[in-house]
């Protein structure tokens, strides 16, 4: 079923990456320009330097470039607006790859009608994030069973406690990952690995190997009255808006830690900061806010039981490849005439 296609980058990537995309099939022309691109400042760097700027020349190039294409790599201008002058502009356009996992709110933020999101797909990076992810989560339960926020402290204050305080093993102790998705999926086995018993939520509920216990959002209370530690991976939708509130927070047991490397909304951080200061959570590691860059006004940025990630804990050297490779993939599934997954729902925009 291939048939010849045209695919455009619109973000920086590496020329040998680009060489992967055209090897995928000889019927492919694939129009890279990297003079119209903005340099990466460190790897997977997708908006590029925001410096950057085109001459009118190079501008129109660019766009002519989008215009010509069935398919996209990458959202022009690595933004919702340039998603959304692309999906008015180019009449052809039939499939747009995100660099993104969580690429609904973008969509969301481009504004575009239902009439508009349906003429073409949108496919996200979901799954090439999950290993850093679940790896940041690890870190973050490591964190606050092994009271790392603490030793900092005193090694800052150079002080040499008196009184020996053990630490917590996370052998044996339970974790409740909520969103067992790819990225919970692989922070299970992770945890998993360190002897811990990991329960979790899913829309669909039913067994999955390795897992205790599978249930909905609404037997969550429970299953986190049964937690030491817990993981949120969920995207941000008005289903999963300020899901941990007040009520998921006391339903934990003292002393919980809790990690968020899904999206900043499905926490209500005036909630968290209770429960922070009440001791149901013991240690909070977090790398997603309501409110992002995170105001420098929030209390979270000097908690002593906080530690704070700029939204960078998906990224990792190999991020480039590893997209490429699933767009790779995708693209075979594209040109067979097959169903593309990872599609963005564009009714609840996740």
């Amino acid at each position: 079923m291939t048939s010849t296609k045209t695919v455009a980058i619109a973000v920086p990537l590496e020329a040998e990456l680009v060489d992967q995309i055209r090897a995928v099939d000889p019927s492919v022309t694939v129009l890279h320009q990297p003079e119209l691109l903005p340099p990466e400042r460190f790897p997977a760097d997708h908006a590029g330097d925001p410096a950057f700027q085109r001459t009118e020349e190079q501008e129109e190039r660019y766009w002519a470039m989008l215009n010509s294409a069935e398919v996209l790599y990458g959202f022009p201008n690595e933004n919702p607006a340039g998603l959304a002058r692309i999906a008015r502009e180019n009449a052809r356009l039939q499939w747009v790859h995100a660099m993104a996992a969580g690429a609904g709110g973008a969509v969301k933020a481009s504004g575009l009608d239902q009439d508009i999101l349906q003429k073409f797909k949108i496919t996200t990076s979901a799954g090439v994030h999950a290993l850093p992810l679940a790896e940041f989560a690890a870190m973050g339960i490591l964190n606050g069973f092994k009271r790392t926020a603490e030793l900092a402290q005193d090694q800052a204050a150079r002080n040499w406690p008196s009184l020996r305080v053990p630490t917590r093993l996370v052998n044996g102790s339970s974790l409740v990952v909520s969103g067992l998705g790819e990225i919970g999926l692989e922070t299970a086995r992770i945890a998993s690995a360190l002897g811990m018993k990991v329960s979790g939520t899913k829309r669909s509920v039913g067994p999955i190997d390795g897992i205790e216990r599978v249930v909905d959002n609404a037997e969550l209370p429970a299953l986190l009255a049964t937690a030491d530690a817990v993981v949120n991976t969920l995207p941000g939708t008005a289903y999963t808006e300020k899901l941990f509130n007040r009520g998921m927070f006391a339903a934990m047991k003292p002393g919980t830690i809790f990690v968020n490397v899904g999206r900043g909304t499905v926490v209500d951080e005036d909630a968290l900061l209770e429960a922070l200061d009440n001791g149901q959570v013991g240690y909070a590691c977090l790398d997603v806010f309501a409110i992002e860059p995170l105001p420098q006004d929030s209390p979270l940025w000097n908690h002593p039981r906080v530690m704070v990630s700029p939204h960078t804990s998906a990224l990792s050297a190999a991020e480039n490849r590893l997209i490429t490779e699933r767009f790779c993939s995708n693209l075979r599934t594209f040109l067979d005439g097959g169903d593309l997954p990872h599609l963005v729902d564009t009714v609840h925009f996740y």
